[in-house]
C-alpha cells in the first residue's frame, strides 16, 4: 500500500481500468467559498493518489479531468452529493456515473442511523479509520503526513464497501432504487449549486 502525491494534476496512466473511488479535501462546507483542496483518488489496487491544489490554482488538471468525466468509470464516493458539487464548481467536470456507499447504506442498514464512513469500514470490513485529520487546515503550505494518511483512508475502502453492500441491496430487493439515487446525485448536487441546498422541491410545503 503506497500513498503518492501530485501537485495540480494526476499523472497520465497511474490508474487500473475500471471503476476508482473519489473523494475531496476543501477548507470548509461551503462549496462556493471554501476551496478545493485535494483530490483522492484509487483504483482498488493498492494505492491511492492525492491531487493538492495550491491557492490560486487555475484548476486546469487535464489528466484528472478526463479521469474523472470518463463515462466509462464508474466513481465510488461516500456522501457523493458534496464530492461531485466540489468536482463540478473547481474542475468543472461532472464525475460520473456514479455510487455513494452513504446512499447504499441508509437504503440496506435500516437498523442504525450511523452511516458514516468510519462505521460501515468498522461494521462491513472490520477495519478502524482514525478521523483525528477530518477538520484540520487542507490548504496549508505542507500537508502532514497524518493529513495525507487520512484523505487516502477516505478513498482505501470504498472498493471492498461497495461489495458488501451490494449483497445487501440485492438481498433486500433495492438495488433498481440504488440506482435511480446514484443516477440522481448529480443532479442533487447541481440544486446545491444553484441554490437550493437545504430545500426538498418535492416537499408539499
Amino acid at each position: 500500500m503506497t500513498v503518492y502525491f501530485h501537485e495540480e494534476d494526476l499523472p497520465a496512466g497511474v490508474l487500473a481500468p475500471g471503476p476508482i473511488a473519489v473523494d475531496t479535501e476543501t477548507m470548509g462546507l461551503i462549496t462556493p467559498r471554501d476551496r478545493l483542496c485535494v483530490v483522492q483518488i484509487s483504483d482498488g489496487q493498492g494505492h491511492e493518489h492525492l491531487v493538492r491544489f495550491n491557492p490560486g490554482s487555475d484548476y486546469a488538471a487535464p489528466n484528472l479531468k478526463a479521469v474523472l468525466a470518463d463515462p466509462e468509470r464508474l466513481k465510488l464516493y461516500h456522501f457523493g452529493r458534496f464530492d461531485i458539487a466540489a468536482l463540478k464548481h473547481y474542475l468543472g467536470v461532472v464525475a460520473a456515473p456514479v455510487y455513494c456507499t452513504k446512499i447504499a447504506s441508509r437504503l440496506v442498514r435500516t437498523y442504525t442511523d450511523r452511516h458514516g464512513l468510519k462505521e460501515l469500514v468498522r461494521e462491513l470490513l472490520g477495519q478502524e479509520l482514525s478521523k483525528q485529520q477530518q477538520s484540520s487546515d487542507w490548504g496549508g503550505p505542507v500537508l502532514s503526513d497524518a493529513q495525507k494518511d487520512y484523505a487516502a483512508s477516505d478513498v482505501r475502502y470504498l472498493h471492498q464497501l461497495k461489495a458488501e453492500l451490494d449483497k445487501r441491496l440485492i438481498r433486500e430487493g433495492r438495488m433498481e432504487l440504488a440506482q435511480a439515487c446514484f443516477d440522481f446525485l448529480p443532479h442533487r448536487a447541481q440544486l446545491d449549486l444553484a441554490g437550493w441546498p437545504e430545500i426538498d422541491i418535492f416537499a408539499h410545503m
